[in-house]
């Protein structure tokens, strides 16, 4: 997954870019105290644009879902 980066990481939120700049996964803690894997892909990314919001127990469950979004959107 080489053309992804971490373009923001603090305390309870991870940002990725990809390089192409066209779709960001971001995983977050919630104001409830859960985690939020989000996937938003422009309207101008060559997939199509994309808007995906889910909620997780914890983080390595948010992070699990990050992962395969990236994976799945990943340019070869």
């Amino acid at each position: 997954m080489g053309d992804w980066r971490v373009v923001a990481e603090e305390g309870d939120r991870t940002e990725w870019e990809r390089r192409d700049r066209f779709v960001r996964v971001v995983v977050r803690r919630t104001a409830t105290g859960g985690w939020a894997a989000t996937l938003d892909a422009l309207e101008q990314a060559p997939e199509g644009p994309a808007d995906e919001r889910e909620t997780h127990p914890t983080r390595e469950a948010a992070a699990e879902r990050a992962r395969a979004w990236r994976e799945a959107y990943a340019r070869d």
